[in-house]
């Protein structure tokens, strides 16, 4: 609560007054016991829980694998290795900046450094261990204790990863931000950061003299504290953690470099906002040219080694899936074929890459000739955009309400992805007359595979708005990855369970 100063002040004490008061406000309101460290901590300890503890397994296997005794010197040179390729491999995570506060909780950024550092511990001593042959056990930490350790790392990052959303969904563990920028850019940051439970919060902003806000006022409930030339003093003012900068005429370089200068003693980071919209950060590169730092934003590639790479996976996945699933997709046939009448399987036209058109399978989840139902098919759809779907659909027999709720109508796609029509992992297959009504936007998902799985599905499914589809399968379009696809994957699983958004 703040309390108003007396009128009897002149004005401009008044003012200055009102602005101290809301600058303890909000100080108070946002300041927070900083959680960077506990949770560099917390991350720490699990590595080092999972690196030792499987190293150790390593030493142990290969112990029971010579029939040495537990108690013999050989094995106790083998954990000795075992704790000296541990340090090891905790310092290449350190190296690799997985402890960086700027990628915690981040999701495919701090798991592809997690990996790379695996990676990067691997490679040489694979060319050491082949080269020579006289370091026992080397070998057996390489076979046993790299892929137990990457996937117990793996999911030690989204054990603490869901500990923080947690935090966060309590308000916590937050970075606090001060916005700078003209009202309609901070407006823009202030609507993205804190509608939602992101890892930011903005709790100040600072205006140009010219940019629409004085002090005093607020910019989406979060108070104006001050111009350029106060931006330093009012962020170490109200504790955050960082500063956001968005360009504009009046904040030239001269501004950004002095306001850095402020910042660096109170040891508040200085960020840049860039109005790239849905480009990954493996696209983007900062190259430094005398006194300016040109920032390049690669094209997206939609053919190369890469593709073949992403072809070969899916066959390989979709290969061992098929093997996997058929103790599930087996009585899911005999119960379509003897439930209703009609054939197991559905075919349906779908549009593939390029506009390529193939037949896409699935099980059966709707009495035969459904999808000529004009009665149904004229009338009003609860899907978004394009799509016709209906939450409670007469045309849907007993078994294929439990099928479609768990996705398992979708499993004989794996088909369709063995004989490279479709991907494990990309946008959805669309139908004919919904790709006759894409815009020049929307075609742009048509340049990679459709998938099984993709981002629209793991981000709600279809309780996703229409908008939202087609943002999500064009930037996974432009910007897939193969660890990213994995991710994917994982996260795919437990959509599928909740069985959220599914109808």
């Amino acid at each position: 609560m703040i309390t108003v100063p007396d009128n009897r002040l002149q004005p401009r004490s008044r003012l200055a007054a009102i602005r101290a008061a809301r600058l303890r406000e909000v100080r108070d309101t946002f300041r927070a016991v900083s959680w960077q460290s506990v949770y560099r901590r917390r991350l720490l300890l699990t590595d080092a829980g999972v690196v030792v503890g499987t190293a150790v397994v390593a030493a142990l296997f290969r112990g029971r694998v010579t029939a040495d005794s537990l108690t013999s010197s050989v094995l106790g040179d083998q954990i000795l290795l075992a704790l000296a390729l541990s340090v090891a491999w905790l310092c290449g995570l350190g190296l690799a900046r997985s402890y960086d506060v700027r990628v915690f909780a981040s999701g495919p950024s701090e798991y592809q450094r997690v990996f790379d550092a695996s990676w990067r511990l691997v490679t040489p001593l694979a060319l050491f261990a082949l080269i020579v042959s006289a370091w026992p056990g080397l070998r057996t930490f390489l076979l046993v204790a790299v892929p137990l350790g990457v996937v117990a790392l793996l999911a030690g990052r989204w054990a603490n990863r869901t500990w923080l959303h947690r935090q966060r969904l309590r308000g916590h563990a937050v970075t606090q931000v001060l916005a700078v920028g003209l009202r309609d850019q901070v407006e823009r940051l202030i609507s993205e950061l804190n509608s939602r439970p992101s890892g930011y919060r903005v709790v100040g902003v600072c205006v140009p003299a010219s940019g629409g806000a004085r002090p005093g006022e607020e910019v989406l409930g979060v108070p104006v504290l001050g111009d350029l030339t106060t931006a330093g003093a009012m962020a170490a003012a109200v504790g955050a953690d960082c500063v956001a900068v968005s360009g504009s005429d009046c904040i030239t370089a001269d501004v950004v470099r002095r306001l850095g200068w402020e910042l660096e003693p109170a040891g508040v980071d200085l960020m840049l906002t860039a109005e790239l919209a849905d480009v990954a950060g493996p696209r983007i590169t900062v190259t430094p040219e005398q006194s300016v730092s040109l920032l390049h934003v690669d094209a997206p590639r939609f053919t190369g080694p890469r593709y073949v790479l992403k072809s070969v996976a899916d066959w390989i996945g979709a290969a061992l899936i098929t093997v996997l699933t058929l103790p599930v997709m087996i009585p899911v046939a005999l119960a379509v074929a003897l439930t209703s009448r009609g054939g197991v399987l559905f075919r349906q036209d779908r549009v593939g890459r390029d506009g390529r058109t193939f037949k896409m399978l699935k099980f059966r989840s709707m009495r035969v000739g459904a999808d000529r139902d004009a009665r149904l098919l004229g009338g009003e759809s609860d899907g978004a955009g394009v799509l016709f779907k209906l939450r409670e659909d007469p045309r849907v027999t007993r078994v294929g309400k439990v099928i479609r709720r768990y996705s398992l109508d979708e499993l004989p796609q794996l088909f369709n992805v063995l004989a490279g029509q479709m991907s494990l992992v990309g946008p959805r297959p669309p139908l004919p007359q919904e790709v006759s009504r894409y815009e020049a936007r929307m075609r742009r998902r048509l340049r990679v595979k459709p998938g099984i799985t993709g981002l629209w599905q793991v981000g709600g499914r279809s309780s996703l708005s229409w908008e939202e589809t087609v943002r999500l399968d064009v930037y996974y379009a432009e910007n897939w990855t193969l660890f990213g696809d994995f991710l994917i994957l994982v996260r795919t699983a437990k959509a599928v369970l909740s069985a959220r958004g599914a109808y």
